[in-house]
């Protein structure tokens, strides 16, 4: 064995059970003192007083069994030595007074290890019988940590399957109804537009041609929605651009959506972050879901900070918004397919970008931020 190993053997912590013993035997040193005490009162108290010698004579018995219950048999059988020995000077008092009870006195010496024999027997047998126990609990405990650990286990993976047995049934549907659905919103549509055209802005039948429209494309989005989410979203790299083009052409995208309702945009991009070429389409997407999502939670006059940073080779992006935030019931359900927060939303926006970030080995998530709104935090390894 090497130095290093016998120093760290060395300093290593004693187990429970040891300290509980060192402890213990601090009370060795009480019961060595009332053992001498009654040696001493039995030397000076004349041999005439029997009564208070028989009363000394039983008060030995206390240290015995006090050892006993402590120490088990060891601490019986020192006690009872012990006290052995400090009671000679008693027998010698009445073996010179040739007293009858002498030899009765003389017998007491073999009650002194019987007892600390039979109580450190009795005590050893408790120990035994309390430790195991104890160990019994601390497996029963451990068991019971490991049970509830596997039980999480398996509630999780439960909830995976049925989420997989759900985008399975979601992609057979979407696949046989898509084309039934879509064709004939592509003629309603058309037929609309005809309408649309001869009837004149004055019209009174002019609005609801525009309405016919308006719910048609609604329509439409939603299916197409339903189709990429049921779709294996796989990476591409066939169109990147830089993080500050993507968010250019997003804000761009979605400023009317800002000016109704007055919303201030606060970019913070890190000038690494921003010159950073990733997949355009699929974060786009995102990007547009998120920005949406911050949209339809605040009210007028809100306030979305945008921030990007690179760190540890990971793109890390924080969309910040001063709206209410998500319900903390919500929150554990908030990237689950057809689960959402807003009246006339599909639940689908957040589930798809969480999606397309995990084909890139990334991650989204929702963070309650400092002022009580939402933060959804971006992070896509390089």
């Amino acid at each position: 064995m090497d130095t290093e190993s016998t120093i760290q053997i060395t300093q290593s912590p004693l187990p429970p059970s040891k300290k509980m013993f060192a402890k213990k035997n601090i009370y060795y040193i009480p019961l060595f003192l009332i053992i001498l005490l009654i040696g001493l009162l039995h030397s000076y108290t004349p041999g005439e007083q029997v009564f208070l010698h028989e009363t000394y004579r039983r008060l030995s018995y206390f240290p015995i069994i006090v050892g006993a219950v402590l120490f088990g048999v060891r601490g019986g059988m020192i006690m009872a030595l012990t006290t052995s020995l400090a009671f000679i000077p008693h027998l010698h008092i009445f073996h010179e007074m040739d007293h009858e009870f002498y030899l009765s006195e003389l017998t007491e010496i073999i009650l002194y290890f019987i007892a600390g024999l039979v109580v450190g027997v009795i005590a050893a047998r408790e120990s035994r019988l309390r430790v195991k126990y104890q160990d019994l609990s601390e497996q029963l405990d451990k068991s019971y940590k490991r049970l509830h650990e596997e039980t999480k286990l398996l509630i999780e993976v439960e909830e995976q399957l049925r989420a997989s047995q759900k985008l399975s049934a979601l992609g057979q549907l979407s696949a046989s109804l898509a084309h039934e659905i879509k064709n004939p919103l592509a003629s309603i549509r058309g037929t609309a537009e005809i309408f649309l055209d001869e009837f004149p802005k004055e019209h009174p039948k002019h609005e609801f041609a525009q309405i016919l429209i308006k719910e048609t494309t609604r329509l439409a989005n939603t299916v197409d929605e339903v189709l990429r989410f049921s779709r294996k979203q796989t990476p591409t790299t066939a169109h990147k651009e830089p993080v500050q083009d993507i968010l250019g052409r997003v804000t761009t995208l979605l400023d009317h959506k800002f000016r109704r309702k007055q919303i201030t945009i606060h970019p913070e991009i890190d000038n690494d972050a921003a010159q950073l070429a990733i997949d355009s389409d699929r974060m786009t997407q995102v990007f547009i879901n998120l920005l949406l999502n911050g949209i339809q939670a605040m009210g007028q006059h809100g306030h979305i900070h945008i921030r990007a940073e690179i760190k540890d080779a990971t793109l890390r992006m924080e969309f910040q918004d001063d709206g209410p935030g998500v319900p903390p019931e919500l929150q554990k359900t908030l990237f689950t397919p057809f689960v959402s927060n807003q009246a006339n939303g599909t639940g689908l926006g957040l589930a798809i970008s969480s999606k397309i970030m995990e084909s890139f080995l990334g991650t989204l998530r929702y963070e309650t931020s400092a002022e009580g709104g939402a933060c959804f935090i971006v992070e896509l390894p390089l």
